[in-house]
Formats: structure tokens, C-alpha cells, sequence
């Protein structure tokens, strides 16, 4: 009899559709991972990372859409106790920028971003982009 060990992962990767739906996905993959890797849904890490998936994807399917493309959610546990969180999109010629829209509802994500993550930043990539946020966790 053969048993099957079950050894815990560093990483989610997960590609979904560039639609508001994927987007709520992405939230929830995150709430159920961080929940697996020992940070409960009700944990303020657990929380945070959520917030920060959700300005990711949300301007992954607002800003960084591509007809057909999907993007990707990839959640890592790196060395130092640390959640790297990185969405990536096909359009590599729309660049980041943060919108001062007071009297609207757009372009407060990036500053959410600043706030909510230890650091944060852009790589390009062959096609497209990936914006990542780090945070600790605790």
C-alpha cells in the first residue's frame, strides 16, 4: 500500500478570466490560500492581502485587458516570513500612473497599494506586465 504524502506548497498560481468575475475570484483564491498557509480569513494579513489582490486585479482588468487574454494571480511565500503577491496582464503599453480624481471614484488604487504593502513595483514582460506588492506576514 502506497500512502500519499501531501507536503504544504510555497506558491498559488492561478490564470483567470479578465472580467470582473476573475477579479472577485483572484480576492477569494487569496482569502482561501492565506487561510490555508495559517492566516485565518478574520487576520489582518490575511485582510491586507485580499485589499491588495483586488486593486491588482481590478486594474488588471480595467487598465491591462486584453480581449481573448486572461491574467494571472501568484501568491508566494518567500524566506523572511514574507507574501509576494504579483497579478500580470497582457498590455505591456499602459503604464502605471496614480490619478488625482478627488471628486471621483478612479484611480485611488495605486495609492491603496502604497499604503497597504511594504513595497511594491512593475516588471515587464514579453508580453504585457506583472505588478507585484510584498507584505509581511507577521
Amino acid at each position: 500500500m502506497n500512502a500519499e504524502i501531501s507536503t504544504p506548497t510555497d506558491e498559488l498560481t492561478q490564470r483567470l478570466s479578465s472580467t470582473p468575475r476573475g477579479a472577485r475570484l483572484a480576492r477569494r483564491l487569496t482569502a482561501t490560500q492565506l487561510a490555508e498557509w495559517g492566516h485565518p480569513h478574520d487576520a489582518d494579513v490575511n485582510d491586507t492581502a485580499q485589499h491588495l489582490v483586488a486593486e491588482l486585479a481590478a486594474n488588471a482588468v480595467t487598465h491591462g485587458r486584453v480581449p481573448g487574454r486572461d491574467f494571472e494571480l501568484r501568491l508566494l511565500r518567500l524566506p523572511g516570513n514574507t507574501l509576494r503577491i504579483e497579478v500580470s496582464d497582457a498590455r505591456g503599453d499602459r503604464r502605471l500612473r496614480f490619478v488625482n480624481d478627488e471628486d471621483g471614484e478612479h484611480g485611488r488604487g495605486l495609492i491603496l497599494v502604497t499604503l497597504l504593502a511594504d513595497t511594491w513595483g512593475v516588471t515587464e514582460r514579453d508580453v504585457g506586465k506583472t505588478v507585484w506588492a510584498e507584505i509581511g506576514l507577521g
